[in-house]
């Protein structure tokens, strides 16, 4: 039988730790004197009891390492249980959501997803809106660590090449588990103090400044905005096309540059073919802005650059109604959110290299029915690809578009139309937030949406930030039998 013990202890610390993070949107409040600190007061308190408690009753299981299994559990585990104490300042604050939509909301935050039911959101109190940030900031960085340190370890749908004993893997800098944690948060760290200042000289108010740097990092998209970006000026569009392109590249090569190690980055294909993709689309949407809309040279590249960035990487903020901009932009911006970033970035959805291993093994199926006695064999970065590997990428990529297929039909039964269910399906699925349609597009949100394709919808974010295993992995039979 599986021994849950090692699993509820962990999570047990994470969850007391958790409540310990309620602390500074308290003081905020406390602060400003709004009257609201006991929101997070109360919440901060009831989180904080009830993790130690987890931690205290299995304190005396074996410490002798996690199993596969368990690690799987862990992973599902604590993306499912954070949301529902996220959710505790949304219900009990002046917010006063229903535990549904509270519940979607903090999962919308640690996923980075960024979709949100709230509205009016800037007449929310500041340490709510400090709060929605932290939410994304954690799940950012909890990201990184869980795509470095067990995906690649679990064979993952691809993320076998990104072993730490590999060429490509974090493991050559920083051989521990701890390390990678400790030296991918300071990073991340970094960045974000550095976006924050950026963010600042762009002329964005403090709260604004820490809430967009946080959000921007983590590739999340939450604002304090009903209208995201838009109202925020070209300054800031800059700062977050740059900070959100830098949180798409793979940490592990940050790692790499401490180290004082630029070759690695400079020869990553994966980074280059990134840059590549936004380039082509940056230049598809701006070609088309001048010429078919008549917009502005110098608007045209700053719209194009940032929704395109934003989009591609997942992020989800928007600086202009691109639902508005044509039939090509629009099938465009929706086709790139499947891409997504660099593997052990902040990003989602499909990442780069895999469809850099598809097209590898199409070209070699396609030169081996050339030539049938030649030996071809899919290669990335110059490297073969075992078989196993590129049988684990195309089954990922199967069950990724299954998914799609059942979430669009789920939606489409609480009656959505069909673009609004299956734009829904994707930017869920690829954390991206945004979707299409007046109701859950670039202006829109999804507070109109029934109880239950919040549900679907909230699954479907898990699922997607987890990359689909680690989650169908807990939901088989096979997986609790002995």
């Amino acid at each position: 039988m599986l021994d849950l013990r090692p699993v509820v202890r962990v999570i047990g610390v994470i969850v007391a730790t958790f409540g310990v993070t309620m602390l500074p949107p308290m003081l905020l409040d406390l602060f400003l004197g709004n009257g609201t600190s006991g929101t997070f007061g109360v919440s901060g308190f009831v989180t904080f009891m009830l993790g130690l408690i987890m931690a205290l009753a299995t304190w005396n299981s074996r410490d002798a390492g996690l199993t596969i299994k368990q690690t799987y559990l862990l992973m599902a585990s604590v993306f499912a249980v954070l949301p529902v104490f996220g959710a505790i300042p949304f219900i009990v604050g002046p917010a006063n959501l229903s535990f549904t939509d509270a519940f979607f909301e903090a999962m919308s935050g640690l996923t980075t997803t960024g979709a949100t039911i709230m509205t009016d959101i800037s007449q929310q109190h500041e340490g709510l809106l400090l709060w929605r940030g932290m939410l994304q900031w954690f799940g950012g960085v909890s990201v990184i660590i869980v795509a470095l340190a067990f995906l690649p370890l679990l064979g993952v749908g691809g993320m076998e090449l990104f072993r730490w004993d590999s060429d490509h893997a974090l493991g050559n800098v920083l051989p521990r588990a701890a390390e990678v944690t400790r030296t991918v948060s300071t990073i991340y760290l970094g960045f974000s103090v550095i976006c924050c200042l950026a963010y600042l000289l762009a002329g964005l108010k403090p709260l604004d400044a820490v809430v967009y740097a946080m959000t921007t990092m983590a590739t999340g998209g939450f604002g304090n905005y009903d209208d995201s970006f838009q109202s925020l000026g070209p300054a800031a569009e800059y700062v977050g096309a740059l900070f959100m392109f830098l949180a798409a590249l793979p940490f592990l090569r940050y790692g790499d540059l401490i180290k004082r190690k630029v070759s690695p980055l400079l020869s990553d294909s994966q980074i280059s073919t990134f840059v590549k993709i936004i380039f082509v689309i940056v230049m598809s949407l701006l070609a088309w802005q001048i010429f078919v809309n008549d917009v502005p040279l110098e608007q045209a590249f700053r719209k194009s650059l940032f929704n395109g960035i934003s989009i591609l990487t997942g992020t989800g903020f928007v600086s202009d109604d691109y639902g508005a901009w044509g039939a090509f932009p629009v099938t465009l911006i929706f086709i790139i959110g499947f891409i997504g970033g660099c593997a052990g970035s902040t990003t989602c959805s499909i990442k780069v290299f895999r469809f850099q291993l598809l097209f590898a093994t199409i070209l070699a199926r396609v030169l081996k029915l050339r030539s049938p006695h030649m030996v071809n064999v899919p290669r990335y970065d110059g490297k073969q690809v075992a078989p196993e590997v590129v049988n684990s990428v195309l089954l990922f990529l199967i069950v990724f578009f299954f998914t799609l297929a059942v979430t669009t039909v789920l939606l489409s039964l609480t009656g959505l139309d069909f673009i609004t269910s299956l734009s829904g399906a994707a930017s869920a699925l690829a954390n991206i937030g945004p979707g299409l349609g007046d109701e859950i597009g670039p202006n829109g949100n999804y507070a109109e949406l029934d109880e239950f394709a919040k549900w679907v919808l909230s699954f479907v974010m898990l699922a997607g930030r987890l990359e689909l295993f680690a989650v169908f992995a807990v939901l088989s039979i096979s997986f609790w039998r002995q």
